[in-house]
C-alpha cells in the first residue's frame, strides 16, 4: 500500500511537471524515504543530454530535492543494453522508469507493466511500440512527451533556404524507426512540390560516412530528421558536407548546430 501511495503521489507531482498523468488524489510525500527513479538514457548527446536534466531539473524543483533518487543509466545506443537496464531497475522496484528516446522506452515497456514508465525525446509512440490506429493515448503505464517538430514546416524551410534545390537527399539511420516515419512525411511533402527526392539510409556509425558522401555527390540540399545516430555523429556530416558546399537542414537544433544551417525544432 505505501509503494501504491507513493507511485499516486509521484505522478501527481509529474502531472505539474509535464501534463501527461491522469491520476487521482493521493499523499503528496514519500511514506518511506525518498522516491526512486530509473532513468533510461538511450545514448549521450547534446538533445538527450539536455531532456534527462531538464526532467531531474523539474522533478527536484517538484518534489524537493531531498526527497528523490535518481539512477541514471546510459543504454550506449543498444537494445540489449537497455533491456538489461530495464530490467535491472524492475528488480530494484524504482516507483517510476523515464526512458528518454526510442530503444529506451521500447525496453521499459516490454520489462514491465506495472511501474509507471514515462518516455520523452519520443517522436511518435505509435511508431516506437508498434501500436496500430494509435490515437495520441499509449494506455497502460506508459505516458510521456513528444519532440515531433511539425515536418510539413520543416520540408517547407528547405525550399526557403534553398530556393534554387531541385534534388534532396534525406540521410537517416534505418534501425531507428521514429527517423523513418519522419523521413516519410518530409518525402511526401516534397515530391508534391516537384522536388526529386531520394533517400540515403545507413545502419550505423560505421557506414554513415559513405553513405553521406554518396548523398552529397547527388543532392542539392541534405535533411536529416530528429535522429540519434546523427545526433551522435555531426562531425561525420559536417566533415563531408561543407567542403561539397551542401547544406544540410536539421530536425532537431543540436544536431543543426553540429552540421545544419536551419532547423525548426522544439528546446530539449
Amino acid at each position: 500500500m505505501k509503494t501504491a501511495k507513493k507511485v499516486i503521489a509521484l505522478l501527481i507531482a509529474l502531472v505539474l511537471i509535464c501534463g501527461t498523468f491522469a491520476a487521482c488524489g493521493g499523499n503528496d510525500t514519500p511514506d518511506d524515504g525518498k522516491y526512486k527513479i530509473g532513468i533510461i538514457q538511450q545514448m549521450e548527446h547534446a538533445a538527450l543530454d539536455a531532456a534527462t536534466q531538464g526532467f531531474m531539473d523539474a522533478v527536484k524543483a517538484e518534489l524537493g530535492e531531498e526527497n528523490v533518487e535518481f539512477d541514471l543509466q546510459n543504454g550506449q545506443g543498444d537494445p540489449n543494453t537497455c533491456s538489461t537496464i530495464a530490467n535491472q531497475f524492475v528488480s530494484n522496484n524504482v516507483d517510476l522508469i523515464m526512458a528518454n528516446a526510442t530503444l529506451a522506452l521500447q525496453a521499459a515497456a516490454a520489462a514491465t507493466d506495472t511501474i509507471p514508465v514515462l518516455g520523452t525525446s519520443i517522436t511518435e509512440y505509435g511508431v516506437a511500440l508498434d501500436l496500430k490506429d494509435f490515437n495520441g493515448t499509449v494506455g497502460g503505464n506508459v505516458s510521456g512527451t513528444s519532440d515531433l517538430a511539425p515536418l510539413d514546416k520543416q520540408a517547407d524551410m528547405i525550399k526557403i533556404w534553398v530556393p534554387d534545390a531541385e534534388t534532396v537527399g534525406l540521410l537517416y539511420c534505418s534501425k531507428e524507426p521514429n527517423s523513418k516515419y519522419q523521413v516519410d512525411v518530409v518525402k511526401t511533402e516534397l515530391e508534391e512540390d516537384g522536388l526529386t527526392v531520394t533517400m540515403y539510409p545507413f545502419t550505423d556509425s560505421n557506414d554513415l560516412s559513405q553513405i553521406c558522401t554518396t548523398a552529397a555527390e547527388n543532392s542539392d540540399v541534405i535533411y536529416v530528421p530528429t535522429d540519434n545516430t546523427v545526433a551522435e555523429n555531426t562531425g561525420i556530416i559536417d566533415n563531408i558536407c561543407e567542403p561539397a558546399g551542401v547544406p544540410v537542414i536539421a530536425g532537431e537544433e543540436g544536431i543543426c548546430s553540429g552540421c545544419g544551417i536551419a532547423t525548426l525544432s522544439i528546446s530539449y
